[in-house]
């Protein structure tokens, strides 16, 4: 057996050890490793980072979808960009009110090196009636389509977003979303991310009619919780009752492991210098 050491940042990190690779492909600008370890399952790495395993990636991506759907209360056409595990895109596909999946991924070979060695990520999630898939470059995708959309979900705004300008993108996906729309995305852990957090704020103000960072606590999320943007249409997409997300999710027929409405709400309290380092600190 070897170890696996994630390269995210340097003289800190975790470790894992593989008991069996399962997928090395070193081909292209990214390096992606697939490897089982006893203890998390199979894990999943590109260019020497973490990006989930098997016996967490619910947490996130369960957060990633429930969180602007049920906010939403009326998404019929969902955008998913990045993602190519299909972990989004099962929990997406959970809702049947939901009637278009697209989903966009630049890189085909990491799409088809998924589907054979992490089918529970997806768990038939590609063979959906509804599933519109789109093997193009995110940017390019959001500025030639003329589709509108109730819901995107950014898999990672730093990972598809690293060849243009971050805020291209988020620039982009506002003119694609519908009145009323919501935008998430995964940012990264403020603790030791907090410049990513920062540049995603200001990114938001002024584009969104409301922004904002809700987190998850993701046990091989290295450097502490996961840290998602928010940007709605409308601010009291982030003001529900807690009777009104109840029933809603009770409506979807949903089963979670992580989500519920109580942690919904909860999720959008940020510790106070995270509240600092984005200007919405207060001492109220």
């Amino acid at each position: 057996m070897t170890d696996y050491q994630e390269a995210l940042y340097e003289g800190y990190g975790q470790r894992f050890t593989i008991d069996r690779m399962l997928h090395e492909d070193h081909a292209g600008s990214r390096r992606l490793a697939i490897f089982e370890n006893a203890r998390m399952g199979r894990v999943m790495t590109l260019d020497g980072v973490v990006q989930n395993t098997e016996a967490d990636e619910f947490i996130q991506h369960e957060m990633l979808s429930h969180i602007p759907i049920l906010a939403h209360g009326l998404a019929r056409r969902v955008l998913i960009i990045g993602g190519a595990d299909g972990a989004i895109l099962r929990e997406v596909a959970r809702h049947r009110d939901v009637e278009q999946i697209t989903l966009v991924e630049a890189d085909a070979a990491m799409l088809e090196a998924c589907k054979t060695f992490l089918p529970e990520r997806s768990r038939g999630a590609f063979n959906d009636a509804r599933l519109n898939l789109r093997i193009d470059d995110a940017q390019h995708f959001l500025n030639t389509c003329g589709e509108m959309f109730d819901v995107i979900i950014c898999a990672h705004i730093g990972r598809v977003a690293a060849h243009e300008e971050e805020g291209s993108l988020f620039q982009a996906c506002r003119r694609c979303l519908n009145d009323g729309g919501i935008l998430v995305a995964r940012i990264g852990t403020p603790f030791m991310q907090l410049v990513q957090v920062q540049t995603a704020a200001k990114q938001m103000n002024g584009l969104f009619a409301d922004w904002h960072f809700y987190q998850a606590s993701v046990p091989t999320s290295c450097g502490g919780a996961m840290s998602f943007a928010w940007g709605a249409c409308d601010p009291a997409s982030r003001r529900l009752s807690l009777e009104t997300l109840s029933q809603r999710f009770a409506g979807s027929g949903v089963v979670t492991r992580y989500y519920n409405p109580h942690v919904h709400l909860a999720a959008f309290a940020l510790p106070q210098y995270v509240l600092q380092a984005i200007g919405k600190a207060s001492n109220s």
